[in-house]
């Protein structure tokens, strides 16, 4: 049984659609999708954006499955492993759109193995860094790479490993970058997505986009980066999870 999680549909959209017999389950009010690639058992959750809902969910999620098997009669039903998975921003110009990264400092699966099946794809091993919000400023993009050592950044990671250490369950944490300090968002954080709410803020999105006209080919540009980073993660799952 390996468990997957991504913050966003967003982001698992394409994996999805490489499951075979989905179906929707309940864990606990916590809602995830369960499916196979070959003859291995795939549960995939989407944490939601930042600490606070994604530590919620994962806290539901993984006590919700231990209960299941103690309530069954059968061996506690801990997961072989969980991948966190999603994508990432890079820090530096180093890594460009489209680039997997292993996170060393969190993963607890052998990585040299891991390299060796994404063979082909563009892979590093290096640090992730779990940062409270989106970075929108190549300034403090670079600012964060000199002083954590970290090549790139998200906003759960750091408490799925947390909840992965404290249960003994083996973490692969496999991201693919989304934007970089060249080539940012298409408007501020705050349009984007709002992370109170965990939805994009469309009314305040398409407000922007009124009064900016002059960067509606930016956001076009963002969504086909999406899209491209998007089916590189989703090649790279396929494959580690028909090794694990």
């Amino acid at each position: 049984m390996i468990a997957v999680t991504f913050a966003l549909p967003a982001e698992s959209s394409d994996f999805l659609r490489c499951l075979t017999n989905k179906t929707r389950i309940d864990r606990d009010g916590v809602r995830a999708i369960r499916g196979r690639i070959d003859h291995r058992t795939i549960e995939v959750l989407h944490t939601g954006v930042g600490e606070k809902i994604c530590r919620q969910r994962l806290v539901k999620f993984m006590s919700a499955r231990r209960t299941a098997g103690i309530r069954s009669g059968e061996q506690d039903q801990q997961f072989d492993c969980l991948i966190s998975a999603g994508f990432a921003g890079a820090l530096n110009d180093d890594l460009q759109i489209g680039d997997l990264l292993l996170a060393k400092n969190f993963s607890t699966v052998e990585m040299s193995e891991t390299r060796g099946w994404l063979s082909g794809l563009p892979i590093h091993i290096a640090n992730l860094l779990t940062v409270p919000d989106l970075i929108d400023s190549r300034e403090k993009r670079n600012k964060l790479a000199l002083t954590s050592g970290a090549v790139a950044a998200d906003m759960e990671t750091q408490f799925i490993a947390r909840a992965c250490a404290a249960r003994g369950i083996p973490l692969l944490s496999l991201r693919v970058i989304s934007d970089t300090p060249g080539e940012l968002f298409p408007a501020s954080a705050d349009v984007l997505f709002d992370i109170e709410r965990q939805r994009v803020p469309i009314p305040k999105l398409v407000r922007y986009f009124l009064a900016h006209p002059n960067r509606i080919p930016q956001l076009i540009r963002f969504a086909r980066r999406i899209a491209l980073a998007r089916k590189i993660l989703t090649d790279a799952l396929v494959a580690v999870a028909r090794k694990l």
